[in-house]
């Protein structure tokens, strides 16, 4: 269940070591493990979708879904808040995607 509205496969590539920072996947896997039951089914996966974006896919317990996603979005609007704050400083435009 991709929120974003695009395919996990547009254009994309993994980002290979030492690109974008790895703090913000970091950050978002310790955000998400903090909100779920089920911290050890937490992944983050990060894409360079090209020089200035980032996409980080969240993929979390089908049960713990809704509490990553929030009531009307409200979680899941703050999660990519805090992303795209963090993306500022090296120039990138950052996407958190919750998927399946």
């Amino acid at each position: 269940m991709a929120l974003a509205g695009r395919s996990a496969e547009q254009h994309r590539q993994e980002s290979p070591e030492g690109e974008g920072d790895p703090r913000l996947k970091e950050l978002l896997e310790f955000l998400a493990r903090t909100l779920v039951d089920h911290p050890d089914q937490v992944v983050v996966s990060e894409f360079e979708e090209d020089e200035e974006t980032i996409v980080l896919e969240l993929s979390v317990a089908e049960e713990d879904r809704g509490k990553v996603i929030g009531r009307q979005g409200r979680t899941a609007k703050a999660l990519r808040g805090i992303m795209k704050a963090g993306g500022v400083r090296d120039g990138k435009r950052v996407l958190v995607e919750i998927v399946d």
